[in-house]
């Protein structure tokens, strides 16, 4: 009976480990704000869709290149929120 509880077990843990390193490497995908593009934001930037990656986008080619990852406030919809929840995957 151990030994059927223990195979089951090592057999759940092994089908959803592909899941949870998949997802956690989605997370820790480095962006550069200064460079990449709409579809980089959108994708690895929680918070951030398509519309706000491109206001990211327009207001970098406008202004130059940001500063800081709080700079982003200055970007129309996004706010402090959004760069906390992004800011250990946010680089220059």
């Amino acid at each position: 009976m151990k030994s059927f509880l223990s195979a089951a077990l090592v057999s759940a843990v092994l089908a959803f480990a592909p899941l949870s390193v998949t997802s956690a490497s989605e997370h820790e995908v480095a962006v550069n704000i200064n460079t990449a593009d709409v579809e980089e934001l959108d994708k690895y930037l929680d918070g951030i869709g398509k519309s706000k990656a491109q206001a990211i986008v327009d207001y970098r080619a406008e202004h130059g290149a940001f500063e800081s990852a709080d700079a982003l406030t200055d970007v129309k919809g996004i706010g402090n929120a959004i760069v906390e929840k992004n800011r250990d995957r946010i680089t220059l």
